[in-house]
C-alpha cells in the first residue's frame, strides 16, 4: 500500500510523490537524496497525504495532482489552503 504526499520547503516550494513510507521519503528530500528536492531549498515538511492506496490508484492521484499544477483542483482535492488565502 502507497500514500501520496506533499511537502513544502521553508521556502515555499511543493513537491507531490508517492511512497510506501512517507516518513522515510521525507528523510530522504531532506538529506538531498531526491533528484527533484536537492539541498538549498531549506527543510521540507509533509503538509498533506492520502488515505493508504494501491500503488496502481497512488499513481494516478500523484498524475492527477501534478497535472493540477496549483489550479483549484490540486486544493479542492487535498484541501491545503492557497497561498495568500485566496
Amino acid at each position: 500500500m502507497h500514500q501520496v504526499y506533499v511537502i513544502e520547503s521553508a521556502s515555499g516550494q511543493r513537491y507531490v510523490g508517492l511512497s510506501d513510507d512517507p516518513a522515510r521519503r521525507l528523510r530522504q528530500h531532506n538529506a538531498g537524496q531526491s533528484r527533484w528536492t536537492q539541498r538549498g531549498a531549506g527543510t521540507w515538511r509533509i503538509i498533506w497525504s492520502s488515505e493508504m492506496l494501491t500503488l496502481s490508484n497512488a499513481r494516478k492521484l500523484e498524475n492527477r495532482l501534478k497535472c493540477q499544477g496549483r489550479g483549484s483542483g490540486f486544493y479542492s482535492i487535498t484541501g491545503i489552503p492557497r497561498p495568500g488565502g485566496s
